[in-house]
């Protein structure tokens, strides 16, 4: 199993609309990189998500319930192969971990999601992810 993390803005979908619910396709990528990100993720894998923007936290955690398939969200204008996974809502996390408590943090400020802060897609390594769902609690 591999780890992701996702980034979403919490006033356009949040983790509680996922929960609600229950699956949602994770639509609406444009960026090569977190696109080639989303083929690369496997069926039961763990996906982190971050509510950025506004919360700028982990907030809890899907899994991966369909692979890449075209993203149906594309506009007949729009060149490049997009795609979108399903998403299938696990758990919130009791205590968000804040994106200032990652960065502070002695391993986890090494994360993707610190060094690529634009990217919306990134992977998420073993330890990065125990250490995740110590500190919001799971």
């Amino acid at each position: 199993m591999n780890h992701w993390l996702v980034k979403t803005e919490p006033e356009a979908y949040s983790f509680a609309q996922l929960q609600k619910d229950k699956t949602t396709l994770w639509t609406g990528v444009r960026n090569f990189q977190a696109r080639n990100n989303l083929k690369a993720m496997a069926k039961g894998d763990e996906v982190f998500v971050y509510h950025s923007v506004s919360d700028k936290a982990v907030v809890g955690v899907a899994t991966v319930v369909k692979t890449a398939a075209s993203d149906p969200t594309v506009e007949p204008d729009e060149k490049g192969e997009w795609v979108c996974v399903g998403l299938k809502a696990g758990k919130a996390f009791p205590h968000a971990v804040s994106l200032e408590t990652i960065k502070a943090h002695r391993t986890l400020k090494d994360m993707l999601l610190v060094r690529h802060s634009r990217l919306s897609v990134v992977p998420v390594g073993e330890k990065d992810a125990a250490e995740l769902r110590r500190l919001g609690g799971l």
